[in-house]
């Protein structure tokens, strides 16, 4: 017999305030139960009311490795706010008084109510809570939250103390404020930080209602506060990480309270609703999914309850934590996809077990096998269950593919018929929610999240993921055969445009990926032992005869033939496209065009909160121009110079990339492919676009695509094995300007160190170095091979290397001038590492052509080695102006030159 926690026994299973319900009327048994209806027998010496198989023992207390992420993340982000405050003092103080004007035009009767509002929520939500818990007899939890609350006071204290004595200036004018009254307002509110280090630890963000409740109260005193002039807003932003970071650090110090139920806890719910258990096996503890192992996927505990005269129950159990997994991706999915319902992401638990009995009831009322719901309980005030009818049989997932037959899949397709004729909507269709008994009848489980009166839309996607369910089973032509003979082929047809990843399971998805990433390794092994293969016989060949050499033109050829057959006799199409195939030849008039479901990408969501920053960053740096001066003042020279050497930048391209390519490629076209570069870039990251447009252009200009990809994935590794080179070298010699002797500068020893901790997390987390060294073999699969045959030719390499040097000085040369063309001047070391930092930024920045980052991280560099910045800022837009600005039309007008010639 497992021990179990006598503290947790009383606080939830021994409550008086569970309510349970219990259905009438005789059981139906479809578990192979004996004539008499009774269990099976207790074995003999077995103890009654007992918990079998392995869950573990539950401690009071448990150490959550969440917390302590949390807390580490708290900790970066106050050091993010505070490095934004020292480095952008021009953009804080905009920011200020930006409020400030607004909090002019706000209403006097609005502040003062606001002020009065906030004050009296702030004292009255965290008693009310406390009072809520007390009565729940979850007085732990109350602890917890005065232990944080007082921490938070503390460690507000000492920062007040470190921002007063020792904090910089920037950091102390961003913190602090002149006070409405006289004085000065507190960097960190010493009453804000304490509530907030209380709600978190008593767990207020669990609870459904209780955490709109808390971010509503949260907004109110911030606005009040920040109205009425007695904050900032980095203040705000430091108080709440620092509330936020002292919770969970207390947590995971002390531990969290175990809210899951225990089996005792189990059985005593049991007999509270008229069972007499026996003992509880917990159900379904293989091993977790790919998608369930990153959280993905909300999972219950289910038990198989033995009873002292009956049939055996099911019992799903639901706590808090269960419900809390996958809250974020219910809110983005309700966010970016349109027509479809998805369940309320605020749900409390009496809601969840609310809608898990109705759609069961629904279910067999609507004449498809379900398990039969016959009681419901709640198991302390943080957990549910809710008890089936036993069914004995296997999940599809326990199958084997042969034992998955035509006609299971068509008894299968004949309960969603049953379930979408009174528009009930599964939405988890995969291989665990179908169940198979003794007899071969089918059974829909997992109903939790279903959804009732369903549109037309989500019952289609219920119908094509089942149709992928049974395709990665047992093919597509058996899966949409069951299909039509159940649905009709009219049905069938009307899922083709929502058989489209985003509309299946995450764990559906994940498979297809998994199935793609094979596909893919087995086209690239078939097409190297292609190449080998056909090198064998070359080599055979010229020694079987020494003296009939054929050109090397001929050899490559033949090569190359020998790789295209192969490719295509070793691609596979994927599951979703045979499935369309299929359709097809039933109803050749089926809709193709996939259903727009994306309301918003997340790109597009990144993209455009990355360039609301980057314009109110630039804007802010712009107000303290004087442009008419700053015009009549340029120098003529040095602006045509930037502009000669911002079209050298193009040469340079063209040959750094033919240096890669080993097959002949026009020169002059692949300049017309660099310049078009310039119009893509403005619609797509600067990472993104150059990499595809010229793997398209390859591709067009006779260059296989494993072999386009290769050279510009070599391209683009070189280039930036040279970036960090030549950082490191810049970074440098920069250090050694000033000083007698060759000492490199404290931001490069910085830089260096900051790499090496970066290394050593990767190599220690599991996740970390798995991922990596996926993608780094990923990469040098395709890209060595390509390059070893560009090292055999001379000439490519000097004019790979020649031309990647090149366009790096030309773009040096030009901001450069951009500088001069101000009166502006720093040495050409100082002025490549600005350009190389700022083009590394560029380039992560999800914004097209790093727009918005790249100007900041130019000019804030420019300043930092010295140049005013009435110099820098239209120094740096002059660049941009030349780099990337002037080339759109030219590259507008080669775009459309190229894609008319079928270049691209």
């Amino acid at each position: 017999m497992i021990r179990e926690r006598r503290e947790t026994e009383e606080q939830q299973g021994g409550s008086p305030h569970g309510e349970g319900t219990r259905s009438a009327g005789p059981l139906r048994h479809t578990d192979g139960s004996n004539a008499s209806g009774q269990s099976p027998a207790v074995p003999e010496g077995a103890e009654p009311d007992q918990l079998e198989g392995d869950e573990p023992i539950l401690p009071a207390r448990v150490h959550r490795p969440s917390d302590l992420m949390r807390l580490l993340l708290g900790v970066l982000g106050i050091a993010v706010v505070l490095t934004i405050a020292a480095v952008a003092h021009g953009t804080t103080a905009g920011l200020e008084q930006d409020i400030d004007k607004g909090a002019g035009q706000a209403p006097l009767l609005l502040i003062r109510f606001a002020g009065f509002a906030s004050s009296v929520a702030v004292l009255i939500v965290p008693v009310a809570f406390a009072i809520e818990r007390l009565i729940k007899r979850d007085g732990l939890r109350i602890a917890d939250g005065v232990l944080a609350a007082v921490l938070a006071h503390g460690v507000s204290l000492v920062t007040d103390l470190w921002v007063a004595e020792g904090a910089p200036a920037s950091v102390r004018d961003a913190l602090i404020n002149p006070a409405p009254g006289g004085g000065l307002t507190d960097p960190v509110h010493g009453y804000l930080a304490p509530v907030i280090a209380y709600m978190t630890a008593v767990g207020m963000a669990r609870r459904p209602r209780w955490r709109v409740l808390l971010w509503a109260v949260l907004l109110l005193d911030a606005f009040a506060v920040l109205v009425g002039g007695y904050t900032t807003p980095f203040s705000i932003l430091v108080t709440v990480l620092i509330g936020w970071t002292v919770a969970y650090g207390t947590l995971y110090a002390v531990g969290s309270p175990n809210i899951r139920p225990t089996g005792q806890t189990l059985m005593a719910g049991l007999r509270r609703v008229g069972f007499s258990p026996v003992r509880a096996a917990p159900l379904g503890q293989a091993a977790p999914s790919e998608a369930e192992r990153g959280g993905l996927a909300e999972r219950s505990r289910r038990y198989l309850v033995t009873l002292e005269d009956g049939p055996p129950l099911d019992v799903t159990v639901v706590d808090r934590e269960q419900q809390a997994h996958g809250y974020f991706y219910r809110a983005w999915r309700r966010l970016a996809l349109r027509g479809i319902t998805q369940r309320r992401s605020l749900q409390s638990l009496r809601q969840a077990l609310e809608q898990e009995a109705l759609l069961a009831y629904a279910a067999i009322a609507a004449g498809a096998n379900a398990p039969r719901l016959i009681a419901t309980s709640e198991l302390g005030p943080d957990a549910v269950m809710l008890v089936y009818e036993h069914i004995d049989g296997r999940c599809l997932d326990t199958l084997s593919d042969e034992e998955i037959t035509d006609g299971l899949m068509r008894a299968a397709w004949e309960q969603v018929r049953a379930i979408q004729s009174r528009r009930i909507a599964h939405r988890r269709l995969e291989d665990g929610a179908l169940l198979v008994d003794r007899s071969g009848a089918v059974f829909l489980t997992d109903l939790s999240g279903g959804e009732i009166a369903a549109g037309d839309l989500v019952l289609r996607m219920d119908v094509a993921q089942l149709l992928v369910t049974f395709g990665l089973r047992v093919g597509a032509e058996r899966s949409v055969a069951a299909a039509v003979e159940v649905l009709g082929p009219d049905a069938v047809a009307d899922s083709l445009p929502l058989l489209q990843p985003i509309a299946l399971s995450r764990g559906t998805r994940a498979t297809l990926r998994r199935l793609a990433k094979e596909r893919a390794q087995r086209e690239r092994e078939a097409a190297i032992e292609a190449s080998r293969h056909s090198r064998e016989v070359r080599h055979a060949e010229d020694r079987a005869h020494p003296g009939d050499r054929r050109s090397l033109r001929a050899e490559r050829n033949a090569e190359k033939q020998a790789v295209t057959e192969a490719l295509e006799e070793a691609r596979e199409e994927d599951l979703l496209s045979q499935i369309r195939q299929q359709v097809l030849l039933i109803r050749p008039q089926a809709p193709m065009q996939p259903a727009r479901l994306e309301r918003v990408r997340p790109r597009t969501l990144v993209s455009f909160i990355a360039g609301a920053f980057a314009a109110y960053f630039l804007l802010s740096q712009l107000t303290h121009v004087d442009f008419r001066q700053v015009i009549g003042g340029a120098d003529w020279g040095w602006v045509a110079a930037s502009l000669l050497f911002s079209a050298l930048t193009y040469v340079a391209a063209a040959l750094s990339l033919l240096g890669f390519v080993p097959e002949k490629v026009s020169f002059p076209r692949t300049l017309l492919a660099q310049v078009a570069g310039s119009f893509v870039k403005l619609v797509a990251p600067a990472a993104v676009g150059g990499v595809a447009l010229n793997t398209r252009f390859l591709q067009r200009a006779g260059v296989r695509p494993g072999h386009a990809v290769a050279s510009v994935g070599a391209s683009q590794l070189f280039g930036l094995g040279s970036h960090v080179v030549l950082l490191l070298v810049f970074g440098y010699l920069t250090g050694t300007e000033h000083t007698p002797t060759l000492s490199p500068s404290r931001t490069v020893i910085a830089g260096l160190l900051t790499a090496a901790v970066l290394a050593l997390i990767v190599t220690a987390v599991p996740a970390l170095r798995k991922f990596v060294v996926n993608r780094v073999r990923a990469l040098f699969a395709g890209v060595v091979p390509r390059m070893l045959d560009v090292v055999q030719r001379p000439q490519k390499l000097l004019s790979g290397i020649g031309g990647m040097l090149l366009l790096t000085v030309s773009f040096v040369l030009c901001l450069d001038a951009s500088v001069r063309a101000f009166g502006g001047e720093l040495s050409y070391a100082s002025i490549a590492v600005i350009f190389l930092a700022g083009n590394a930024l560029g380039s992560a920045a999800p914004t097209p052509g790093g727009l918005g980052a790249v100007e900041a991280a130019l000019i804030a560099g420019l300043i930092a080695f010295g140049l005013e910045k009435e110099i820098a800022t239209p120094a740096v837009l002059l660049f941009r102006l030349m780099t990337f600005w002037l080339p759109v039309l030219p590259g507008w007008l080669s775009f459309t030159h190229l894609t008319r010639r079928e270049a691209l």
